[in-house]
């Protein structure tokens, strides 16, 4: 178990690891004490990348791993420009690490140049359920992250009915997951937790898993899409490893409940380009978010 003193020594580990990249105006952990289901004590929290990796875009990447204290780092965009509305965004990782500022940070400060306020979730990896659900403690950490910047709204200055949720990969199945579950996947803790989890619109980049097992033209079993579900954009590159199919399965449930949806598919660019230029078309997508962020009337100024 580890003790408060622990947790806060840990937390301020966590924070310095990051401090070269990270320059939010508000970082605070989303727990009021240890997350649920959290039993066993992990190593200190690192980046793991190696010196010699080769990363998307020519830039390094930071993988967190050990993450025990999920936190928020939260990106305001300036006064002028601000509108309001806000992004949750969670890296993705395969559950193992977080791809922490490629497809977190750097999201974020793309995000303010639209006037919208980024929010770093750094959920909990690696995964506490390696035999079962392995999203478990990263969808229990965005639901209570939705759940923490909707009721501290008015004090953040934020919008409460634009809250939405971004995701690449494994954190794409975070984010899908958060937007589509209809139930809280922990019991409540705190007040925090009656305020709604569901985000207003939701942006899924090469989400990951939404395949059956084995049955990849196939939707997975766990997920039900309803009517109840927010907007979502949608991009995906058809020679993705982590296969297209996770997309066209979204879009095609989201179609049969008539939810508004917008998918973008490229014939190339592969996985993990997060915000970074490859060379690729598919590195236009950040465009195509902002342009439908206008549609959806979500950049308009309050």
């Amino acid at each position: 178990m580890l003790g408060i003193l622990s947790l806060l020594s840990t937390f301020l580990m966590a924070t310095s690891v990051v401090a070269q990249e990270a320059k939010p105006s508000i970082v605070k952990p989303i727990w009021p004490e240890k997350p649920p289901g959290d039993t066993v004590e992990l190593p200190p929290e690192q980046d793991v990348t190696k010196p010699d990796a080769k990363d998307a875009g020519g830039k390094r990447i930071i993988r967190l791993t050990n993450v025990s204290i999920p936190t928020i780092s939260i990106y305001r965009p300036s006064k002028e420009t601000d509108t309001g509305t806000s992004v949750i965004i969670c890296p993705g990782g395969g559950h193992s690490i977080l791809a922490f500022n490629h497809e977190g940070t750097e999201t974020a400060e793309w995000l303010t140049t639209l006037g919208v306020t980024g929010i770093v979730l750094k959920y909990r990896v690696p995964t506490r359920t390696p035999n079962g659900d392995r999203w478990k403690a990263a969808v229990q950490d965005a639901q209570r992250a939705v759940s923490l910047v909707r009721s501290q709204a008015e004090e953040l200055g934020l919008n409460p009915k634009r809250i939405g949720i971004l995701g690449f990969s494994a954190g794409g199945e975070t984010a899908g997951l958060t937007s589509y579950f209809a139930q809280r996947q922990y019991e409540s803790v705190d007040a925090v937790d009656q305020v709604s989890f569901r985000p207003d619109f939701s942006m899924l980049i090469y989400p990951a898993y939404f395949e059956k097992k084995g049955e990849p033209t196939r939707m997975r079993e766990d997920v039900t899409i309803t009517k109840d579900a927010p907007p979502t954009f949608l991009v995906h590159a058809w020679d993705d490893p982590v296969t297209v199919f996770s997309s066209l399965h979204i879009a095609t449930e989201l179609k049969k409940v008539n939810v508004s949806t917008e998918l973008h598919v490229y014939s190339t660019g592969g996985h993990g380009y997060g915000m970074r230029d490859t060379g690729e078309p598919v590195n236009s997508w950040p465009q195509r978010a902002g342009e439908w962020l206008k549609r959806q009337g979500l950049l308009k100024r309050e």
